[in-house]
């Protein structure tokens, strides 16, 4: 196959020149012409055999009567114009304005600009480059210079367990014979799984920082092609790199792009992506040791992945890089406020109390979103005001003061916000409400946010239920104050909320008596886009719908019932809410006691505890159904 594409490099360079040729003789250069002495051509002259000639310096060409091009040589003294005129010749003179020099760059500079692109492309198509057409095998992986911006484990926080088994994959890298000795061999392999944003690529980044070796980077799409066997030769390139770097680590980043369990896709075995999975198996332990390799990966889809793939040997740690709690929240802060001119009264710990279930991402955009606020009102330090105002923000969308609501529509939304937050705060196992807003925010009309006080890591049953109730309090309240004729489609996210957490209950968490302790989350036709993992009954089918059903009416009870018991505080909440359009926790209970608010009140952000966001929106029925909690 090689020998034969050569060949037709070389016939295509032979057919080039042979066109240049062509085009540069022009039907009446020399190549095409027939050289003859300058005697014949005089005594053709004089025998009026030409018909035309074209005097280009000491250059004669002519054509004669029959048609036939002759060329010749005149001598530099010879001036014979005079002579082919009398003799009735046609005569051309090419005007001489270029030196020698320069006529023969003008005949030969084509050519030579010609055989440099074909050899150019050669090398390309050869091989000589990465992105060259025949170069789709080699790989992609580029190594990491940190010259400029290198991270270290100092600017990684919150991830305190992950970074530890991180920091003695390092010290193996620097000082191998302080394990060796105790027969340690070096882990071959480190998976980094986490949710998005929680600082998994910045963690490979800090390795590159700290272990003071060749650092290769590569994505998992990057192996990926329409071309069949490429992804595999990319792989066996990559792993050839690496060996004439040992000891160097590898990081693979979205693995799940290409680490995919075999089996399940179209095409089989012949899959060219699972062709480039065998490789990469074969590469991180088969026959030939990889010595000196370090191999770590990232994906935030741990369960797509082919159990070959984790196995001991090829991946032998697998290190979890969960949200960060309270304390990590705090130590991420700290990392990024460093840039950020910070005011005195800004306090970290408050502001990681109030942002449960943020990741390092978050965090991180939540302290640039700051930076920015203060930037825009011209502060010249960024203060508490603007954390709090960036966390809103982020946590609620940005304000939209511009849209216009009717008086009916501003009142059905106080009522339904106000509906949410006396439920919330009557009810004992719900979070504690932080703020009741109907300034539209994205897509909603209003929201009320409940925030726990500690980081939440399980649901009980009865928080469970008392958050159904909380959730189903917008529509109660609705139908309390203007009949079930009346009522919106703005509680349509409320019943998707309570329709998530009431399936949860009854076919993830084992809540319900009458359906037992068994997941049917898989089996339930449609439930998260499953199409069923087993058959399941549809008495039982019935069962989980009557058991979900119930759940969400008793909470919609128990929420009318509260509002009813408490229809006063309703009705003072809605019309502060109508005043005052945001209030703040220690407002709302203000508000329903009937105590006036003062200026302080009034003008007053939290500065609480905040957690995981818990919103009510007034909004059109969304797309899909908001997702269940993780526990």
């Amino acid at each position: 196959m090689g020998n034969a594409r050569n060949l037709a490099f070389w016939a295509l360079l032979f057919v080039l020149i042979l066109v240049l040729f062509n085009l540069l003789g022009n039907g009446q250069g020399p190549l095409n012409s027939k050289q003859v002495s300058y005697s014949e051509f005089i005594a053709a002259v004089d025998k009026g055999e030409v018909k035309s000639v074209q005097l280009d310096g000491e250059d004669v060409r002519y054509q004669d009567s029959d048609g036939e091009n002759f060329a010749t040589v005149k001598p530099e003294s010879d001036e014979i114009a005079e002579h082919l005129i009398a003799k009735g010749v046609s005569v051309d003179v090419v005007k001489q304005e270029q030196s020698g020099l320069m006529s023969i760059l003008g005949v030969w500079l084509p050519f030579l600009v010609m055989i440099g692109l074909w050899i150019f492309f050669m090398n390309r198509m050869q091989g000589g480059g990465k992105g060259g057409a025949m170069g789709f095998g080699k790989s992609k992986a580029k190594l990491l210079t940190e010259k400029h911006g290198r991270v270290t484990f100092d600017d990684v926080a919150g991830i305190d367990e992950a970074k530890e088994e991180l920091e003695e994959i390092v010290e193996f890298l620097r000082n191998p014979q302080k394990f060796s000795r105790l027969g340690g061999k070096i882990p071959k392999g480190a998976l980094l799984v986490g949710p998005p944003g929680t600082g998994k690529t910045l963690l490979a980044r800090a390795i590159a920082g700290e272990a003071g070796v060749p650092f290769f980077t590569i994505s998992g799409s990057d192996f990926v092609e329409m071309f069949v066997g490429v992804g595999a030769s990319r792989v066996r390139d990559m792993f050839d790199q690496a060996k004439k770097n040992a000891p160097c680590i590898l990081f693979i980043d979205e693995i799940d792009a290409v680490g995919r369990a075999r089996g399940v896709g179209i095409g089989g075995g012949n899959d060219e992506r699972e062709q480039t999975l065998n490789q990469l198996l074969v590469e991180m332990d088969g026959f030939e040791a990889n010595e000196g390799i370090i191999i770590i990966a990232a994906t935030n889809r741990k369960d797509v992945l082919d159990p070959a793939l984790l196995r001991p040997g090829r991946f032998d740690r697998q290190i979890h890089v969960p949200n960060p709690d309270i304390k990590g929240r705090e130590k991420i802060l700290s990392v990024h406020a460093r840039k950020v001119p910070a005011g005195p009264d800004v306090d970290l710990r408050v502001i990681a109390r109030g942002t449960p279930g943020f990741s390092g991402a978050d965090l991180a955009n939540l302290v640039n979103e700051a930076a920015l606020m203060a930037a825009r009102v011209g502060r010249r330090f960024v203060t508490m005001e603007d954390f709090e105002n960036a966390k809103d923000k982020v946590m609620m969308g940005v304000e939209r003061r511009s849209m216009v609501l009717t008086p009916e529509q501003k009142e059905m939304t106080a009522y339904h916000e106000a509906g949410h937050a006396v439920v919330g705060l009557k009810l004992p196992k719900c979070d504690p409400v932080y703020k009741a807003t109907i300034i539209p925010r994205g897509q909603a009309l209003g929201m009320v946010v409940s925030l726990p006080e500690m980081d939440k890591l399980n649901y009980h049953k009865d928080e469970a239920k008392q958050k159904i109730a909380m959730t189903m309090a917008g529509k109660a309240a609705e139908i309390l104050k203007w009949g079930e004729e009346h009522v919106s489609n703005g509680p349509a996210g409320d019943i998707q909320q309570a329709s998530a957490i009431a399936r949860a209950m009854v076919m993830r968490w084992g809540m319900s008596d009458k359906v037992g302790n068994i997941d049917y989350s898989e089996a339930h036709e449609g439930y998260q886009g499953n199409t069923g993992g087993f058959s399941v009954s549809t008495k039982t089918k019935e069962l989980i719908e009557d058991e979900v059903r119930g759940l969400i009416e008793q909470g919609y009870q128990d929420a009318r019932r509260i509002i009813e018991e408490n229809r006063e505080e309703w009705e003072r909440l809605a019309q502060g809410l109508l005043e005052y359009e945001t209030l703040t926790g220690d407002e709302i209970r203000k508000v329903m006691a009937g105590e006036a608010l003062d200026a302080d009140d009034d003008d007053a952000t939290p500065t609480g505890s905040l957690p995981t966001v818990t919103a009510m929106p007034r909004t059109k029925p969304a797309s899909k159904p908001t997702p269940e909690p993780n526990v």
